[in-house]
């Protein structure tokens, strides 16, 4: 086989990155394009990975208080006009219904760009004294926003995702629960997806329409650009006074709740994708690939070759680990080339020697290192799981950590993200100032950065307000 024929139906990682990811979205049948423009349908394949994503949130929600819920997806145009800043940000991107059952419906209504104001007005019947607070809902659910420019995963004109939403009684208490937030989803990156972030507050014109303030995790992808992986808000009493979220208090007085939100989305799994894919497809996080384990059968019409796979196979799944057994008649570099493309973090070969000498050959993804294992050692198989894990996230995070780079002027943060990398940069607070940045280098300012001082501002040179992380993003 010539050394780069596994590539040969995905573009060069290194070349035509876009192009790349792409392909690799569609061969691995993670999805494919919707009969609507800029849908996706997710594939069993891409529909595991979501199922784990969501299964390991939920739990982490749950253990913070969350309770999960259900709203409707259609939501009356007047609940949208109720919060101006609300309305103007999301009405380029909403799709209204007009008619319904044959005939113009009394008022338009809205399919649901995020649900602020369904939830809001729900809220508003339901919290009547301070002993309803706090009040943490979330549900899993689509949205749909109307996007020009979409990619799978990245941005698609309907999405899965996740939505909470809380009513504090004070706003000391919402702003803490929007940082709390924060934290869990970083903690969730960095442990589950392998994937490290920058977290911290947005600008003005980079927070969620409405809020008070809105606070992101970023996410390096391969070819440097910045993936924003999730957000929380904090609303204040925007929303409650919009939708009347109003409980007596404990001096017996009419006050307004405190609000936030949060969620994060099927963007999560362009994001893996991009931080760890390589030049032959997938390298899937163990914690959420669907099969941990793919078992090849060398020679196995052989005797006794299939019994010991299946063998193997309870062994593993009686530990917990997902398992497949691929026993097809491919071939079995076929069978390597494949299950390469789709990542599985570890390969093992059994064919008639090994099993005569007691023998498993394990091959890790991320690495493609090779290694003679006792047969049946399920333990070290475990093992290696939580050691993929574990270096798949070194590797991301010392990537990331070395394509940091810092500017003071203009022309070196174009330089900088031209070259690939993040850039730390002060900024004066000017909104012209950040507007120019964009205009001269096509980079937006992604969080805050609280742990560093620069001393001017890379555009007009001022005195330094306060340090930015710029980024050209997707």
């Amino acid at each position: 086989m010539a050394k780069n024929e596994f590539v040969k139906e995905i573009a060069d990682i290194e070349t035509d990155f876009p192009q790349w990811y792409t392909d690799v979205v569609l061969k691995t049948k993670l999805v494919d394009y919707g009969p609507v423009k800029g849908t996706m349908v997710i594939r069993p394949y891409g529909y595991a990975i979501w199922e784990h994503i969501q299964s390991e949130l939920d739990r982490r929600f749950k253990q913070m208080g969350v309770e999960n819920a259900y709203f409707p997806m259609l939501i009356p145009m007047s609940f949208l006009t109720k919060e101006a800043e609300h309305v103007e940000g999301f009405a380029p991107e909403v799709a209204v219904v007009t008619h319904a059952g044959g005939a113009k419906l009394e008022e338009p209504l809205v399919v649901r760009p995020t649900s602020e104001t369904i939830i809001g007005h729900m809220f508003g019947k339901w919290v009547e004294s301070w002993r309803d607070l706090p009040l943490r809902q979330n549900q899993w659910c689509n949205v749909m926003r109307w996007e020009k420019t979409t990619r799978p995963f990245l941005r698609t004109s309907e999405f899965l995702w996740q939505e909470g939403h809380s009513v504090y009684e004070t706003g000391e208490e919402a702003e803490a629960a929007t940082l709390q937030m924060l934290a869990c989803y970083a903690d969730f990156c960095k442990n589950v997806l392998c994937m490290p972030v920058l977290t911290g507050r947005k600008t003005e014109k980079e927070k969620f329409a409405g809020a008070v303030a809105t606070y992101g995790m970023e996410a390096m992808m391969h070819d440097g650009k910045s993936l924003q992986a999730g957000t929380t808000h904090y609303m204040g009493q925007n929303f409650a006074k919009a939708f009347g979220v109003q409980f007596t208090g404990r001096e017996g007085t009419l006050q307004y709740g405190y609000t936030m939100s949060y969620g994060v989305s099927t963007r999560l799994i362009g994001a893996l994708i991009m931080t760890h894919g390589d030049a032959r497809g997938l390298v899937l996080p163990p914690p959420v690939a669907p099969f941990e384990v793919v078992i090849v059968p060398i020679a196995q019409k052989k005797e006794g070759v299939l019994e010991a796979t299946h063998v193997l196979k309870e062994a593993l799944e009686k530990a917990g680990i997902r398992v497949k057994l691929d026993d097809s008649d491919n071939s079995p570099g076929w069978k390597f080339n494949e299950w390469e493309m789709k990542g599985v973090p570890v390969r093992i070969e059994l064919g008639p020697r090994d099993i005569e000498a007691g023998k498993m050959l394990v091959c890790r993804r991320d690495t493609l290192e090779k290694a003679e294992y006792a047969l049946g050692d399920v333990e070290a198989v475990s093992a290696l799981l939580e050691t993929i894990g574990r270096d798949m996230y070194s590797r991301a995070k010392a990537r990331m950590e070395s394509r940091i780079v810092e500017a003071d002027t203009l022309e070196a943060l174009l330089a900088g993200v031209e070259g690939g990398n993040f850039v730390r940069a002060g900024w004066c607070g000017e909104r012209a100032c950040e507007d120019k940045v964009k205009e001269f280098a096509q980079a937006t300012a992604r969080v805050f950065d609280e742990t560093h001082t620069m001393g001017t501002c890379v555009c007009c040179g001022k005195k330094a307000a306060h340090t930015l992380f710029f980024a050209r993003a997707y």
